[in-house]
């Protein structure tokens, strides 16, 4: 009975051990620079009491350049599941008090063995990075760990969510693994992501830039587009991480979870009535249209820094979860270019592989003129966004409240890409091109011949108002059945809750192939 007693006693005993990390003044030092350890991350993201922890006694098995005779139990991950608000998560954590979080053959082992269970189960996988990069003493077997790594990131692409949270330095090929996945978060001051760091960038190019001017987190959310969230500190993340996953289902075969909603289903918001200015060239706030209309005026927006002349947010009708993509007036008109394509097409094919409706706001007056855009490919980024939208089979509501011009018309989830339901308010202007722009082409000649000054502006006013009565109009398009039905902005909510409850037992299967060949 006492070998029993001391057995289980050595197992606790090596239990707090493992739980130690790297130790206690490395513990000390992590909290030092403002950071949380891995195990308290963990702790506070989970459901209190719900973690359950995975090969807390493995160690690595590298017998170089001396770092046997330095082991620690864990080997710098914290690995297992929990739940969040009682759905169940997979999890790993960095723990960078072991060996600065740097990744060997066995942790990588460990963060594998997770992933796989994660997609066996059916259940999101997030990981909270926070890592110095490959364990350079274990060679190319650390090199394989990534790559092994990176593989279960494409397999489980579109099966399951895969969320990943910088919370210190990611650097070299440990960038890949969060760059695959669902949704990056940084975290300001202490996180940084690239693929060679300052040192290296100066003997290469001469460059002389610090690590938060290379790969910080407003560098990556205003100019890369990498990271999808930025936030102040670990708290703050955390909070976020626990929203941001109640918008997604488990997996890619089954629905987002419905939330109670207590905002009245027929609300009517008056101001929407008036939020179109007479004007036709002057902004207004599309996130004022969109807080208007969604439950109790709450949403998620991803990418919030980076092309903000279009919206992609996460929001809730009647309880449902759904993504909206709205073009944003207040910045270059609304127009679409490179970076606002590609960051909508992203975001539309992720709500698609997992089962979350569309809810699409237009008023773009078209792709951004230019050389600039057109050497960056805008053809082939504008292409992306055509082709996410034409690929999605969930249900996909459409309301145009004012331009939607040419080809951008075309792209913004029309009907003719197999929109469900389009509507438009009676504001809507649908049309080849604004009517100035028409007029010069299809009246210049006329126009010109006229000399009087006074004259020819009376009749650019005529050729102009002419154009918009027949085509600057919703109901051009209401005419061919592009557009469902004009509705009154001030029932906007009401009438996207119905179309989104007529979706609910939508079919579409696209045709039987290997894979698309997405314009990348």
């Amino acid at each position: 009975m006492s070998s029993n007693i001391e057995k289980i006693q050595e197992l606790i005993t090596f239990r707090e051990q493992a739980k130690l990390g790297g130790g206690q003044k490395r513990i000390d030092s992590q909290h030092k620079r403002g950071k949380f350890t891995a195990r308290e991350r963990i702790n506070m993201l989970l459901d209190e009491g719900s973690f359950e922890e995975f090969d807390m006694f493995v160690t690595h098995r590298c017998h170089n350049f001396g770092i046997e005779k330095e082991s620690y139990f864990g080997d710098g991950v914290v690995t297992g599941y929990g739940t969040i608000d009682g759905r169940l998560v997979y999890i790993y954590a960095q723990d960078f008090t072991v060996f600065g979080g740097s990744l060997s053959e066995t942790l990588a082992a460990k963060i594998c063995k997770v992933m796989d269970m994660s997609m066996k189960n059916g259940a999101p996988i997030i990981g909270l990075n926070d890592s110095g990069g490959a364990r350079i003493q274990e060679g190319v077997n650390a090199l394989a760990g990534y790559a092994e790594i990176f593989q279960r990131n494409i397999l489980a692409s579109g099966v399951v969510p895969q969320i990943s949270a910088i919370f210190g330095p990611c650097a070299g090929g440990a960038v890949y693994s969060p760059a695959l996945t669902d949704f990056i978060m940084m975290r300001k001051d202490t996180s940084y992501m690239f693929l060679t760091g300052p040192k290296v960038v100066k003997t290469v190019t001469g460059e002389n830039v610090t690590q938060e001017q290379l790969g910080g987190a407003s560098i990556h959310a205003t100019k890369s587009g990498v990271a999808h969230f930025v936030v102040d500190d670990e708290e703050e993340g955390i909070a976020l991480l626990r929203k941001l996953i109640g918008y997604m289902p488990q997996n890619n075969l089954e629905d987002a979870p419905l939330a109670i909603c207590t905002d009245s289903i027929s609300r009517i918001e008056d101001s929407l009535n008036e939020i179109i200015p007479d004007n036709p060239n002057k902004p207004y706030d599309m996130f004022d249209v969109i807080s208007s209309i969604v439950d109790n005026g709450d949403f998620l927006e991803s990418q919030k820094g980076f092309a903000p002349n279009i919206i992609t947010c996460f929001a809730r009708f009647n309880g449902q979860s759904v993504g909206i993509v709205a073009n944003q007036p207040k910045y270059l008109a609304g127009v679409l270019d490179c970076n606002a394509s590609r960051k909508a097409a992203r975001f539309v094919r992720f709500c698609d592989a997992f089962n979350i409706p569309l809810v699409t706001l237009v008023d773009v007056p078209g792709f951004l003129p230019g050389t600039t855009q057109e050497y960056g490919g805008v053809i082939v980024h504008g292409a992306k966004l055509l082709f996410a939208y034409g690929e999605a089979t969930v249900p996909k509501v459409t309301i145009v409240l004012r331009k939607a011009y040419g080809g951008a018309y075309c792209v913004m989830s029309s009907k003719h890409l197999r929109g469900d339901l389009n509507y438009a308010w009676p504001t809507a202007e649908i049309a080849v091109m604004g009517a100035s722009g028409a007029t010069e082409v299809l009246a210049g000649k006329e126009v010109n011949a006229v000399e009087d000054p006074a004259a020819r502006a009376k009749l650019v006013a005529e050729k102009e108002a002419d154009y918009s009565k027949q085509f600057a109009n919703p109901y051009n398009a209401a005419k061919y059945g592009y557009i469902d039905d004009v509705i009154e902005p001030r029932n906007t909510r009401f009438r996207v809750i119905r179309a989104l409850q007529s979706l609910a037992t939508k079919r579409l299967v696209n045709p039987a192939k290997k894979h698309s060949n997405i314009p990348l």
